[in-house]
């Protein structure tokens, strides 16, 4: 494909992700359609199907495009190779996050379903960028704290992803969400983002 081709392409693939990340901003995953996303492009919808076949790619693609940012934001606090404490290294942690709010959200919610709608190449280039991210996190909790064994280091990679899925359901609450826990009785959590973060990654660690 001609360099110019290329670039068109790749243009047109970050066009329709920024307009189902703006989408997304006000609407469910449930409701978005092709079409929505389509009326917020600079070109016709049905172009859209020369780069996603589906919604569910496109939304793979936005989950995506958030792993790999986060993926540099834990390259930076590595490279720096500043000695950290469980303290530091927890608040490094949850500030990378800061801005991922939009990555929590889509892995808590819709991984299922964005996955088991995608081509295989494109679940496989997400998986991608999944592994990076998680081998940066590993290359940063054994740059820091060398005196962990390699499995509890693997252990305390595997769990920290396992407790970011369930992160957004616990401090982002509709307000329908919150009126069925008043009539329930059930206390809301109470807590931020990063709250959470810190106290978890300070305890694993």
């Amino acid at each position: 494909m001609p360099k110019g081709s290329r670039e068109v392409s790749g243009r047109r693939r970050d066009e329709i992700i920024d307009a189902c990340a703006l989408l997304y901003q006000t609407m469910s995953f449930r409701d978005i359609t092709i079409r929505d996303i389509g009326a917020q492009t600079s070109f016709t919808r049905t172009s859209i199907y020369n780069y996603f076949q589906t919604k569910e790619e496109i939304f793979l693609a936005l989950l995506q495009r958030e792993y790999e940012a986060w993926g540099q934001s834990l390259l930076k606090i590595l490279q720096e190779k500043n000695p950290l404490t469980a303290a530091g290294f927890a608040e490094r942690l949850a500030d990378s996050l800061a801005t991922r709010t939009c990555m929590l959200k889509l892995m808590s919610m819709n991984l299922y379903d964005m996955e088991g709608g995608s081509r295989l190449e494109n679940l496989a280039s997400f998986k991608t960028a999944y592994n990076g991210a998680l081998q940066t996190l590993s290359a940063c909790v054994n740059t820091f704290f060398p005196e962990k064994e390699p499995q509890e280091a693997r252990q305390f990679v595997y769990s920290f992803f396992v407790f970011l899925f369930g992160l957004y359901p616990y401090t982002t609450a509709t307000e329908k969400q919150q009126e069925a826990m008043r009539i329930a009785g059930v206390e809301a959590p109470g807590y931020s983002e990063k709250e959470l973060i810190v106290s978890f990654v300070v305890k694993m660690l």
